[in-house]
């Protein structure tokens, strides 16, 4: 089962420019298409559209810090007809527009962080407690916060930013069903380089008449972890430098 969903994920990473199908994936990997969908749900969390969804907006990412290229152009490299769906696509995904996140990745504008329940007084939201840990240390601020769904994209209901390691608050998180996520960066050993940990937790029923503590431990990302798509301020211009992760697993000769 995880073979055949990590074939998958690897031809959703080097094709997301095609018109990839969820029948043509499921074809490629010679499983049915209702099979592939069942376990790659299971196995990443997600479904395979929006994991190539995931993917082609952190390639535009990527192409929209390291080129001049046109947003246009970035548009149909990585998979979009429409300039326009591409751009509502990107930032609802990412939380700002393209073009001003080309300024943020290269130290240019400013951008804050504002969440849905800010400026709210509602007594059925919630104060969320938790403890936040690592397998390494942190080089950068450690972001966290509710989102809507398992990938780490759009607007969260509630957020925060950490300095340290070790206990954080929520304030206003609404009540019902969210995933709480949390991001930073950590220093490899006996290295220059940096990694990026996310860690994810959901989907999580908020009571306001509950009281809530969690844990939270940032590992390394692995290849079934969709990318990180929100632009977390400040935080942009070192993820560039965390490689993803691989697939060491699989053979060389698939195609």
């Amino acid at each position: 089962m995880e073979h055949a969903v990590e074939q998958a994920v690897r031809i959703i990473r080097e094709r997301y420019a095609e018109p990839l199908s969820l029948d043509a994936i499921a074809c490629a990997v010679l499983v049915s298409k209702f099979h592939l969908l069942r376990v790659f749900r299971q196995v990443t969390g997600v479904t395979p559209g929006r994991f190539l969804s995931a993917v082609r907006i952190s390639e535009a990412k990527r192409l929209l810090q390291n080129s001049d290229l046109a947003v246009a152009v970035i548009s149909s490299m990585v998979g979009y007809d429409s300039t326009g769906s591409f751009t509502s696509r990107f930032t609802e995904s990412v939380g700002i527009p393209p073009t001003q996140y080309r300024q943020l990745s290269r130290g240019e504008g400013e951008f804050t962080v504002r969440s849905s329940a800010e400026g709210q007084v509602d007594l059925t939201h919630c104060q969320l407690r938790g403890v936040v840990r690592a397998v390494a240390k942190p080089v950068s601020s450690i972001y966290i916060g509710s989102f809507d769904g398992p990938i780490l994209q759009g607007h969260p209901s509630s957020w925060t930013t950490a300095e340290h390691l070790g206990p954080f608050v929520l304030q206003q998180v609404p009540r019902g069903i969210c995933y709480l996520h949390a991001t930073m960066l950590a220093a490899r050993e006996q290295s220059l380089e940096t990694m990026l940990l996310t860690a994810t937790l959901g989907p999580m029923c908020i009571d306001p008449y509950v009281d809530s503590e969690v844990e939270l431990v940032l590992c390394p990302q692995v290849w079934s972890n969709p990318p990180v798509l929100f632009a977390a301020p400040g935080f942009e211009m070192l993820a560039e430098q965390a490689p993803q992760p691989g697939f060491k697993r699989l053979s060389s000769g698939f195609k």
